[in-house]
């Protein structure tokens, strides 16, 4: 580890920008089949550039794009927030650690 990097002392809490780019990229996915976001997907791989060069929020835009486009390839139907699994688990995850506090 070198002195820039922060130790990894537990899982990888998302900066706000980060927060909201996941959730613009859910709200905006809501009703999509697969095709469709595979091609939203290509388009925000394309605008981004180089990832490894790109802000944190950026690089979770994509990051959730491939994420949901993923999650579809063998659902057959359109992507909602209320059932997409992962999404509960965070939603459940931050209420908890708020009332640990």
């Amino acid at each position: 580890m070198t002195q820039d990097t922060p130790p990894m002392d537990g899982p990888h809490e998302p900066t706000p920008a980060e927060r909201r780019a996941r959730d613009r990229v859910r709200r905006r996915a809501t009703g999509m089949a697969h095709h469709q976001t595979a091609e939203a997907l290509e388009a925000v791989e394309e605008s981004a550039g180089d990832l490894e060069a790109a802000d944190a929020e950026t690089r979770a835009e994509v990051a959730e794009w491939r994420r949901i486009t993923d999650l579809l390839f063998d659902h057959g139907g359109p992507y909602a927030p209320e059932t997409d699994a992962y999404v509960q688990g965070q939603l459940t995850a931050r209420k908890n650690r708020q009332a640990a506090r």
